[in-house]
């Protein structure tokens, strides 16, 4: 990187999307400045916590760098943030200016320098460091048009994707709210009401469990068989019209249980993988009103699949979510970490594979195996007819009357075909 225009445009690609209302730092390792470790916090609100976030911001990042190399040569720092009505970029960018003094201050109080701090917003970066107007004029200096880039041409041949912004990212796992949500929290009262009775009878718990990882595997199944296409927005909302609110409110009350969270966990490579992570994404959406911190199970699962599937910047949102609902989810926490060092999830996954060939080769008095199961739901699912009937209508309703999921030819598109969000 030989220029402030150059960092600025790889910004995405270091971290796999675009930060919104983001601190993002970058430590320098190393003769030749090598990118090393990096940390992203969202803006506090109020200036007041901006000393203790820096102070804290840069001790993590500083001593957890140190600990990777001896020679650590410096650090980044990026501010991004959309302007406010009535707000231009450089008004953002004299705004957050006390912010990047003190990251600087309390980076320099570590001995490591600040080689250069950023200011993004409204297309435009302005430079903390550099006081020549000549190279860093006072109203900003446009970004690269995405994809235009040496740095774009270098990511794209190595693969790396950038997915997003921060805040699309997010929208794909935020609850469900309006009328929508206002049935779905319905639902689960209703389900809430018909569990706990069968959860207190003799052996009613393992009954449970084992019929949820039944109806997981079954709806699996049915998401496997129904790949949408589009955007992002439109792919979720297929998938939410796949699965009704009564199903959904009765799969996330039963992955409550731990032992039946960490058995779902074995969906996590191979053809199962995708469906799986869109069955979990599709169920955090579900939990709404009071149920928010349900979500902290399907949110998890999401964020293991993700992460299991090299798609790192996807799993650090979902565990954030996931801690957020809530904060002493040991496996989120565990999860989350892991990222965080850089580990190795194959570990994890060679004992999840383990724990699922023992459970597939036990035959304990006829209990029913985890083979069994899937075995079960593809037989039990019809096949997919070669013209299958599409009637037209509006796509996204979860009520059984608004879809009859699991029957033959009733894949539902909007209008003209369109199968994203009305």
């Amino acid at each position: 990187m030989r220029s402030s225009a150059e960092l600025a445009d790889a910004l995405p690609y270091l971290l796999g999307f675009y930060p919104d209302d983001s601190v993002v730092m970058v430590a320098l390792h190393g003769e030749r400045a090598r990118f090393g470790g990096r940390l992203r916090l969202g803006i506090p609100a109020d200036p007041s916590h901006w000393p203790d976030v820096s102070d804290q911001l840069a001790d993590c990042l500083i001593s957890g760098a140190r600990k990777r190399s001896d020679r650590l040569a410096g650090i980044l720092v990026f501010l991004c943030q959309e302007p406010a009505p009535g707000e231009s970029g450089q008004d953002v960018k004299e705004r957050l200016r006390p912010l990047a003094q003190r990251l600087r201050t309390a980076c320099g109080s570590l001995d490591v320098p600040v080689l250069e701090a950023l200011c993004i917003s409204n297309g435009r970066y302005w430079s903390y460091c550099c006081p020549d107007y000549r190279c860093c004029p006072a109203g900003g200096t446009p970004l690269f048009l995405p994809g235009t880039s040496v740095m774009a041409a270098a990511a794209a041949y190595a693969g790396m994707q950038v997915r997003g912004s921060l805040k699309e990212m997010d929208a794909r796992l935020a609850p469900r709210t309006g009328p929508r949500g206002a049935d779905q929290e319905k639902a689960l009262d209703d389900a809430a009401a018909e569990l706990l009775p069968r959860m207190l009878q003799p052996n009613g718990a393992i009954a449970v469990q084992q019929a949820t990882l039944e109806r997981a595997a079954a709806m699996i199944h049915r998401f496997r068989r129904d790949t949408p296409s589009g955007s992002n927005r439109a792919r979720d909302a297929c998938d939410d019209a796949l699965i009704t609110d009564a199903e959904a409110a009765t799969l996330i009350l039963g992955l409550q249980d731990r032992i039946t969270r960490d058995r779902a966990a074995e969906w996590m490579d191979g053809p199962d993988a995708a469906a799986a992570l869109r069955l979990w994404r599709a169920l955090a959406r579900r939990c709404t009103g009071g149920y928010a911190e349900h979500a902290a199970a399907p949110l998890t699962l999401t964020g293991w699949v993700c992460w299991s599937t090299a798609d790192g910047p996807s799993a650090r949102v979902a565990l954030s979510r996931a801690l957020t609902a809530d904060p002493d989810c040991h496996f989120a926490q565990l999860l989350h970490r892991a990222i965080n060092e850089g580990l190795d999830p194959e570990p994890l996954r060679r004992c999840l594979r383990q724990q699922r060939e023992e459970a597939e080769g036990a035959t304990d008095g006829g209990t029913t195996t985890t083979r069994d199961r899937r075995q079960s739901a593809q037989r039990s699912a019809p096949p997919r007819p070669a013209k299958p009937t599409r009637p037209r209508g509006p796509r996204g309703g979860t009520g059984p009357g608004s879809r009859t999921t699991g029957t033959p030819g009733t894949r539902r598109a909007g209008r003209g075909g369109d199968r994203s969000r009305p």
